[in-house]
């Protein structure tokens, strides 16, 4: 049997350096096509000399073709607030351009598809948990609508792929995923909070902390993913994890795991940030069999290290 080669675009990112290992792992060969914009060359250094890996750098903004592949996994964009507030013209670049040239390869080699999608789908849910039936409440000209629509155009256009050029697709929405090679200073809850509390300073807590989120450890999301690429499922399904945590609850683990001394500061909640944010997991429960089995403190404390070597 011929081994199986996959795709993944944005792969020197956070997630994506992660799901190559897995893939690896698994016994899959490994392109990845990265134009390092926020991706970094140390995520996949432990890489270097692994054979069945390759890097490519390339914009997939543009046409581009990597060879013949069995699987595209779709996980370019800039992810984090700091990120696409920076690279708002980036960010729906590759949620659009960058998507149809992915599907494009997925096409031309009769290749299955996965791209990685998001919550912020959903925006500021008037339902709670979230189920992926819901169709959201997202300003489309907020400052965080370069990447909410370039994410919701993403899975129009996997849709539109998957019904008129009969592709093999599947849109994973991915909540509030946290471990190591997470960028230091990328604007998400859990890694302002371990930087600031292994650097001795104030944790900042936007709004009064009563906000909540849900976190993902990065182990419990890419076992998510590959049980996706494996399942015949085109419409969204929620990878995420369903233990719902208030800001401030965060903050008061993440001190309680480093050990800090740190206080907690308030600031103004930035303009439609979400006031909850929680995952409906019974379809990948019931679809999957896939639930996550790492919670927060564990998954704080197998990302400490990075963390605190990151925060010197």
């Amino acid at each position: 049997m011929n081994q199986q080669r996959a795709l993944v675009t944005g792969g020197a990112g956070f997630l994506g350096s992660h799901l190559c290992d897995a893939l690896l792992a698994e016994g899959y060969s490994v392109v990845v096509a990265d134009n390092l914009l926020t991706g970094k060359l140390s995520n996949l250094e432990h890489l270097r000399n692994e054979p069945c890996f390759e890097f490519q750098q390339i914009d997939i903004n543009e046409p581009f073709d990597c060879g013949a592949v069995n699987y595209v996994f779709h996980f370019a964009s800039p992810a984090s607030p700091v990120d696409y507030a920076v690279h708002g013209m980036a960010t729906l670049k590759v949620g659009s351009l960058g998507t149809f040239h992915a599907l494009d390869i997925a096409h031309k080699y009769g290749a299955k598809y996965l791209v990685s999608s998001t919550s912020e789908c959903y925006g500021d849910p008037l339902q709670h948990p979230q189920k992926e039936t819901y169709w959201g409440n997202v300003n489309p000209i907020g400052p965080r609508s370069v990447y909410d629509e370039a994410k919701r155009f993403t899975e129009a256009v996997t849709m539109a792929y998957h019904r008129y050029h009969r592709v093999d697709t599947r849109i994973a929405r991915i909540f509030n995923t946290y471990g190591p090679r997470m960028q230091l200073n990328d604007g998400r809850v859990v890694p302002n909070f371990m930087k600031q509390a292994l650097r001795g300073d104030d944790l900042t807590v936007y709004g009064d902390g009563s906000q909540t989120r849900s976190f993902c450890y990065v182990s419990d999301e890419i076992d998510g993913f590959l049980r996706l690429a494996k399942a015949d499922e085109h419409l969204p399904v929620n990878i995420g994890n369903p233990t719902e945590f208030t800001i401030l609850e965060c903050a008061q683990r993440v001190l309680a795991v480093t050990g800090s001394k740190s206080k907690i500061r308030y600031e103004a909640l930035p303009q439609d940030d979400p006031k909850q944010r929680c995952p409906d997991i019974t379809k990948a429960r019931t679809l999957l069999g896939w639930e996550p089995k790492v919670d927060l403190e564990t998954g704080l404390r197998l990302s400490l290290d990075y963390f605190r070597k990151e925060a010197r």
